[in-house]
């Protein structure tokens, strides 16, 4: 069982609420396989949106491009939402700000230094380079 199994059990458990508050288990479909992929992923809620923060050297996400139905298991429950990539780094900066203040534990693993609870500016677009961020609408 690797990490990412250990997560989803654990997810999908009763002892889900130890980590659901941050964290849920995404499933989307393979454009050219069909095949439906599930993983976990750390996310934030704002306004109706639920954002996901990811490395762009994966895979999965390219998926999504364009917009894509996606299933979630979030804090136990099946819900289903519209998911769309944002990969404009001057978007994914602005977005990264926001992800820390809600995350702010997610700082020191990214390299990303905080001052008076404020990243730094130029660890911000460093990192910025390196993710993206997926916008999942839980209306559509």
């Amino acid at each position: 069982m690797n990490g990412n199994d250990f997560m989803a059990w654990v997810l999908r458990s009763p002892f889900h609420g130890v980590l659901s508050n941050g964290m849920m288990l995404i499933t989307i479909t393979g454009r050219k396989t069909g095949k439906a992929y599930t993983t976990p992923v750390g996310y934030y809620l704002q306004d109706e949106y639920l954002w996901v923060l990811t490395s762009r050297e994966r895979k999965w996400w390219r998926n999504l491009q364009g917009g894509a139905k996606v299933q979630l298991l979030l804090r136990r429950k099946p819900v289903t939402g519209m998911a769309d990539i944002e990969l404009d780094e001057e978007s994914v900066a602005v977005r990264m700000v926001e992800y820390l203040r809600h995350m702010p534990q997610a700082a020191k693993p990214m390299g990303i230094c905080m001052e008076n609870k404020v990243p730094n500016a130029a660890d911000i677009a460093r990192v910025a380079k390196e993710r993206l961020f997926i916008r999942i609408d839980l209306a559509g």
